[in-house]
Protein backbone atom coordinates (compact mmCIF):
# COMPACT_ATOMS: atom_id res chain seq x y z
CA UNK A 1 0.00 0.00 0.00
CA UNK A 2 1.81 3.28 -1.21
CA UNK A 3 0.82 6.07 1.21
CA UNK A 4 0.69 9.50 -0.26
CA UNK A 5 0.20 11.92 2.77
CA UNK A 6 -1.47 12.54 5.98
CA UNK A 7 -5.01 13.53 4.93
CA UNK A 8 -5.87 14.35 7.83
CA UNK A 9 -5.86 14.55 11.63
CA UNK A 10 -9.00 14.66 14.19
CA UNK A 11 -9.43 16.05 17.31
CA UNK A 12 -12.42 14.95 18.96
CA UNK A 13 -14.85 17.98 20.96
CA UNK A 14 -17.53 18.31 23.01
CA UNK A 15 -18.48 21.93 22.14
CA UNK A 16 -16.96 22.48 18.52
CA UNK A 17 -17.76 26.40 18.94
CA UNK A 18 -15.88 26.29 22.20
CA UNK A 19 -13.07 24.50 20.17
CA UNK A 20 -12.95 26.51 17.19
CA UNK A 21 -12.76 29.60 19.63
CA UNK A 22 -8.95 27.83 21.50
CA UNK A 23 -7.75 26.49 17.72
CA UNK A 24 -8.42 29.34 15.26
CA UNK A 25 -6.15 31.84 16.60
CA UNK A 26 -3.01 28.85 16.63
CA UNK A 27 -3.91 28.21 13.21
CA UNK A 28 -4.12 31.51 12.05
CA UNK A 29 -7.82 31.30 10.81
CA UNK A 30 -11.09 33.14 11.39
CA UNK A 31 -13.44 30.29 10.30
CA UNK A 32 -13.00 26.27 8.83
CA UNK A 33 -11.65 26.17 5.80
CA UNK A 34 -14.59 23.98 5.37
CA UNK A 35 -17.40 23.21 7.40
CA UNK A 36 -19.80 20.20 7.17
CA UNK A 37 -22.18 17.98 9.11
CA UNK A 38 -21.52 14.09 8.12
CA UNK A 39 -25.09 12.65 8.68
CA UNK A 40 -24.29 8.89 8.38
CA UNK A 41 -21.28 9.58 10.92
CA UNK A 42 -23.30 11.48 13.18
CA UNK A 43 -20.54 14.26 13.21
CA UNK A 44 -20.27 18.21 12.93
CA UNK A 45 -16.97 19.28 11.54
CA UNK A 46 -14.37 21.94 11.05
CA UNK A 47 -11.69 21.29 8.49
CA UNK A 48 -8.86 23.45 8.48
CA UNK A 49 -6.01 23.18 5.60
CA UNK A 50 -2.72 23.00 7.19
CA UNK A 51 -0.18 23.00 4.20
CA UNK A 52 -2.14 20.22 2.21
CA UNK A 53 -3.12 18.48 5.43
CA UNK A 54 -6.53 18.42 7.01
CA UNK A 55 -6.96 19.37 10.59
CA UNK A 56 -10.53 18.57 11.77
CA UNK A 57 -12.20 19.42 15.23
CA UNK A 58 -15.26 16.77 15.36
CA UNK A 59 -17.93 17.11 17.42
CA UNK A 60 -20.58 14.08 17.61
CA UNK A 61 -24.18 15.12 16.59
CA UNK A 62 -25.56 12.52 18.99
CA UNK A 63 -25.25 11.06 21.99
CA UNK A 64 -24.34 7.63 20.81
CA UNK A 65 -22.21 8.95 17.98
CA UNK A 66 -18.54 7.39 17.98
CA UNK A 67 -17.07 10.52 18.60
CA UNK A 68 -19.20 10.82 21.50
CA UNK A 69 -18.13 7.54 22.75
CA UNK A 70 -14.35 8.26 22.61
CA UNK A 71 -15.12 11.29 24.69
CA UNK A 72 -16.88 9.62 27.45
CA UNK A 73 -14.03 6.66 27.03
CA UNK A 74 -10.80 8.74 26.83
CA UNK A 75 -12.06 12.27 26.90
CA UNK A 76 -11.44 15.21 24.28
CA UNK A 77 -8.21 14.72 21.90
CA UNK A 78 -6.80 13.27 18.86
CA UNK A 79 -9.21 10.45 17.81
CA UNK A 80 -7.65 9.80 14.64
CA UNK A 81 -5.17 10.02 12.12
CA UNK A 82 -5.66 9.61 7.97
CA UNK A 83 -3.78 8.40 5.09
CA UNK A 84 -4.32 9.50 1.70
CA UNK A 85 -3.70 6.16 -0.52
CA UNK A 86 -4.90 5.85 -4.41
CA UNK A 87 -7.80 3.84 -4.00
CA UNK A 88 -9.47 3.01 -0.46
CA UNK A 89 -10.66 -0.73 -1.58
CA UNK A 90 -7.50 -1.90 -2.51
CA UNK A 91 -5.61 -0.47 0.64
CA UNK A 92 -8.35 -2.55 2.36
CA UNK A 93 -7.04 -5.76 1.10
CA UNK A 94 -3.59 -5.29 1.54
CA UNK A 95 -3.75 -4.24 4.95
CA UNK A 96 -6.57 -7.42 5.70
CA UNK A 97 -3.93 -9.54 4.29
CA UNK A 98 -1.45 -8.63 6.50
CA UNK A 99 -3.60 -8.85 9.41
CA UNK A 100 -4.69 -5.56 9.75
CA UNK A 101 -8.14 -6.26 11.10
CA UNK A 102 -10.90 -3.57 9.24
CA UNK A 103 -13.69 -1.74 11.34
CA UNK A 104 -16.62 -2.35 8.73
CA UNK A 105 -16.49 -1.73 5.42
CA UNK A 106 -15.70 0.75 3.02
CA UNK A 107 -17.81 4.23 3.51
CA UNK A 108 -18.13 6.47 1.20
CA UNK A 109 -17.34 10.50 1.88
CA UNK A 110 -18.34 13.17 -1.07
CA UNK A 111 -16.33 11.93 -4.04
CA UNK A 112 -14.19 9.06 -2.46
CA UNK A 113 -14.45 6.13 0.07
CA UNK A 114 -12.99 5.70 3.12
CA UNK A 115 -12.35 2.69 5.84
CA UNK A 116 -10.88 2.41 9.58
CA UNK A 117 -8.17 0.09 11.05
CA UNK A 118 -8.93 -1.30 14.53
CA UNK A 119 -7.40 1.02 17.14
CA UNK A 120 -6.43 -2.23 19.13
CA UNK A 121 -3.72 -2.86 16.49
CA UNK A 122 -2.61 0.60 15.88
CA UNK A 123 -1.38 1.48 19.41
CA UNK A 124 -4.64 2.51 20.31
CA UNK A 125 -5.01 5.34 17.19
CA UNK A 126 -8.27 4.98 15.12
CA UNK A 127 -5.98 4.95 11.68
CA UNK A 128 -8.48 5.59 8.25
CA UNK A 129 -7.63 5.10 4.64
CA UNK A 130 -9.02 7.53 2.25
CA UNK A 131 -8.63 8.09 -1.28
CA UNK A 132 -9.41 11.73 -1.14
CA UNK A 133 -8.52 13.60 -4.35
CA UNK A 134 -8.05 17.04 -2.60
CA UNK A 135 -9.03 18.61 -5.59
CA UNK A 136 -8.63 21.81 -3.50
CA UNK A 137 -5.11 21.85 -4.51
CA UNK A 138 -5.34 21.68 -8.08
CA UNK A 139 -3.87 24.46 -10.10
CA UNK A 140 -6.82 26.79 -11.39
CA UNK A 141 -6.67 27.52 -14.77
Amino acid sequence: MKVNKVDHICIAVKNLEAARKVWEPVLGKTEPDDAYIDEPEKIRVARYWIGEIGFELMESTTPDGDVARFIEKRGEGVMLVSLNVDNTREAMDELEKKDYPLIGGARPFRDCEFAFVDPRKMNGVLLEVIDYPWKEFEEKE
